[in-house]
């Protein structure tokens, strides 16, 4: 559904405010509900929920907001033929739900793609394609077949549209797209706004992915290429997917990130072994010698996988959706599953649905409004811990 105009705007304001991060804002739309109620709110309101500097930085809208709300209406409501852009704001039906499980989802997405982006009903069947932006040419021709095969195999296919090995799995995803293929080839996430393209020789590749998949960014139209977005966008790529593929990879490189951020996030890590004199191979054996699954086929990575399972949706979303205030002293006293079934010890979303049987896309919903409301935490490993006793 399209954010009214002023709804985009109050989005815009919170993500622009200078010291408001992701959990700041979560914090203030655990309280008061919405974007828009936040800026409604009085600075008594702010007080109790934000440091000083904090609450003195929602009082005057920040420098560029209505330039870019100009920009990202106009965005919006006049696509390029054949492509639907879209914002998702944290708590949108569409927003994906495997980034709910991060210790900080972007709170606000934009996306481009052929079709508009359905409503998010559980874990992506996806695996992250990544490596070096000077591969060889082997590592070149492995990242279009291991795409390839991987779309064969009703993957999509993530990457972050860079020189090299990821323009390579972009590449190979498309190339494997039939008009029977279910879902998406291709994934990529970028660390520009969406109406910048980086690198420039990847503009053609970039609308083919729109068209064909999915273009996606956490960063705000007109946002150029700063070096360090792009490592924050890697958690993005290691979390819609199942498991991260390493190519190629200097021990340097980039790719490397997003393989430690999957193992983060308790997802799997893949890599291709190389030549022990290759430069472009280092990063890859060293990911195998700490654990990482060496794979020659991709039949080694389904081997590793466990069965995807997409769990039927709820008729509806059992208690309130994620921006949707609930006070903490009312949940305490009418009692809820998912705490109960928490207990106090950490565990996994795994290991809580197994407890208290509710689909994903439910529990995600439903642990992401406890968080905002203080009552649980989000640990490493995509581990949920309570605060507080029950």
């Amino acid at each position: 559904m399209a954010l009214p105009r002023e709804e985009l705007q109050a989005w815009l304001r919170l993500t622009l405010s200078p010291g408001i991060g992701n959990q700041s804002a979560r914090r203030l739309l655990g309280a008061l509900g919405s974007a828009e109620a936040v800026f409604e709110a009085s600075p008594t309101q702010w007080a109790e929920l934000l440091t000083p500097s904090q609450a003195a930085a929602l009082r005057q809208p920040p420098a560029g907001l209505q330039a870019l709300l100009e920009r990202t209406w106009t965005w919006l409501t006049t696509p390029a033929e054949g492509l639907h852009p879209q914002v998702l704001t944290l708590g949108d039906p569409a927003y994906p739900a495997d980034l709910l499980q991060l210790a900080d989802p972007p709170l606000m997405l934009y996306a481009l793609s052929g079709t508009p982006l359905p409503r998010s009903e559980g874990s992506l069947q996806a695996m992250a394609v990544v490596g070096s932006r000077n591969p060889s040419a082997q590592g070149l021709e492995n990242a279009h077949a291991f795409a390839h095969s991987l779309v064969d195999q009703g993957f999509t296919v993530v990457s972050g549209l860079a020189l090299g090995i990821d323009g390579a799995a972009h590449e190979g995803a498309l190339r494997a797209a039939t008009p029977a293929h279910a879902g998406w080839p291709t994934l990529a996430v970028v660390g520009t706004g969406l109406d910048r393209v980086y690198p420039r020789q990847h503009r053609d590749l970039a609308h083919r992915v729109a068209l064909q998949g999915v273009m996606l960014s956490e960063y705000p139209l007109g946002t150029p290429p700063l070096a360090a977005n792009f490592p924050k966008r890697n958690r993005l790529i290691a979390a819609l997917s199942r498991g991260t593929l390493v190519v190629e990879a200097a021990l340097a490189s980039g790719s490397l990130v997003t393989a430690r951020l999957a193992v983060e996030q308790g997802k799997e890590v893949f890599a291709i072994p190389g030549s022990i004199h290759a430069p472009q191979s280092r990063g890859c054996h060293a990911l195998i010698r700490q654990g990482a699954k060496l794979v020659e086929t991709v039949q080694d990575i389904l081997d590793e996988l466990p069965p995807h399972e997409q769990p039927a949706p709820p008729p509806h979303l059992p208690g309130p959706t994620p921006t949707d205030r609930i006070g903490a002293d009312e949940q305490a006293a009418t009692g809820d599953d998912v705490l109960d079934a928490l207990g106090q010890d950490p565990c996994t979303l795994d290991t809580l649905q197994a407890r208290c049987g509710w689909a994903t896309p439910a529990l995600q919903a439903r642990l992401l409004t406890l968080e905002l409301n203080g009552q649980l935490s989000r640990l490493p490993g995509g581990r949920f811990q309570r605060i507080g006793m029950a």
